[in-house]
């Protein structure tokens, strides 16, 4: 009996790791046919899509719809705001109270700095960062001037 016992434990200890793993692959294999499934039904979309753009009358029609084609000699009517009132889209509330439109017209500001630039008689040095030191200016703390 005790021999009996010590096979069967000994069965376990070697079918379990086995089972676990055959689970796991049959897990994997039924995740790989529902991913191959739906590339099936995806190829088969774009095949009968496919089919569609075949038919002219099909051409035709997509062609009024999404680029607003017209036959010579037709008039076509566009309906602006065909919304209900639930769907129209609201105002927006202000960003701010303290944001404001500027009160000034940017052209004609544009136009006066373009002008003023242009008639000016001297051209100011532009140093970015740098301080302004002619060779005048006594040398910082015993060092040499600066030229």
């Amino acid at each position: 009996m005790a021999i009996m016992l010590g096979l069967v434990v000994l069965a376990a200890f070697v079918l379990v790791p086995t089972i676990g793993t055959y689970v796991d692959q049959r897990q994997q294999i039924a995740a790989l046919e529902a991913a191959v499934q739906l590339s099936r039904d995806e190829v088969a979309d774009l095949k009968a899509q496919r089919e569609r753009w075949q038919d002219p009358a099909y051409i035709t029609t997509q062609a009024r719809e999404r680029l607003y084609y017209v036959k010579p000699g037709e008039v076509v009517y566009l309906v602006d705001n065909d919304l209900p009132p639930e769907l129209a889209p609201q105002e927006q509330a202000p960003v701010s109270d303290e944001v404001q439109a500027a009160q000034t017209d940017w052209m004609s500001q544009l136009v006066r700095s373009v002008t003023e630039a242009g008639l000016a008689q001297t051209v100011a040095p532009v140093t970015f960062g740098v301080p302004d030191v002619t060779p005048t200016d006594p040398a910082p703390t015993g060092g040499t001037p600066i030229p």
